[in-house]
């Protein structure tokens, strides 16, 4: 079990004066697991520093403009898959059963889609099978990348790490459209053919991990081709 995931989970999380007094931590453990190689390790502490610098309120003010005024980078993963269409309920409970067959407490007012939830949820797996599970929204992953660089955000680093521990597809670019964010039907129709899977394909109290699979299969795909990376 691996508290890297744990680490990334906090910094992509709304800010708050706690995690700013928790820096010097989070930077230790992403060095002693070193599951994050060197060049995105060294971008990152320069975002911790930057996190631990800045105002609480000026943080909290970028995040909120960040990721949730516009649906193309949102941290909401299935966000970018099934939109506001009714497969997103079904993959949200089968990715809530997955959490509560390794007890993982939700709050109530979480989505099981939400990204440092289910990097928390890679936290309580072997550090093998966690990383096996991030490789599937590997192309998600790359594409928040792509364009939180073009935000020329600190966040950047943190996404560039775990693009990179999931070998996620270099794309130069985001091919998906940069859209007014509150236009959300244009971004339903970015997303309208992509999908991701999460875990193996046992059934599992009624929920099959091969209808998440189904759900969430962008990582297969040509991510370029099918717009299918995010925000």
């Amino acid at each position: 079990m691996a508290r890297t995931y744990r680490a990334l989970a906090a910094l992509l999380s709304y800010p708050t004066e706690a995690l700013q007094a928790a820096t010097g931590e989070i930077a230790e453990t992403l060095a002693d697991e070193a599951i994050v190689g060197a060049p995105q390790l060294a971008a990152i502490r320069i975002f911790l520093d930057e996190v631990a610098g800045t105002d609480i309120y000026q943080l909290q003010a970028d995040y909120f403009a960040l990721f949730d005024r516009s649906r193309t980078l949102s941290l909401h993963l299935f966000e970018h898959i099934h939109g506001e269409s009714r497969d997103r309920g079904q993959a949200m409970a089968d990715l809530i059963t997955l959490y509560q067959s390794h007890e993982l407490d939700m709050a109530a007012d979480e989505l099981p889609d939400f990204l440092p939830l289910f990097l928390e949820f890679l936290s309580l797996l072997p550090e093998a099978e966690a990383r096996a599970m991030l490789t599937e929204p590997a192309g998600i992953l790359r594409a928040l990348t792509d364009r939180l660089a073009a935000r020329n955000t600190g966040y950047m680093a943190v996404m560039a790490a775990l693009a990179e521990i999931a070998a996620a597809p270099t794309l130069a670019m985001s091919d998906i459209p940069e859209e007014d964010p509150d236009d959300l039907e244009a971004l339903d129709a970015s997303w309208e053919e992509a999908a991701v899977r999460f875990g193996p394909g046992e059934a599992m109290d009624g929920c099959s991990k091969d209808r998440l699979r189904t759900q969430i299969r962008a990582d297969g795909r040509d991510v370029r081709r099918n717009s299918a990376t995010a925000t």
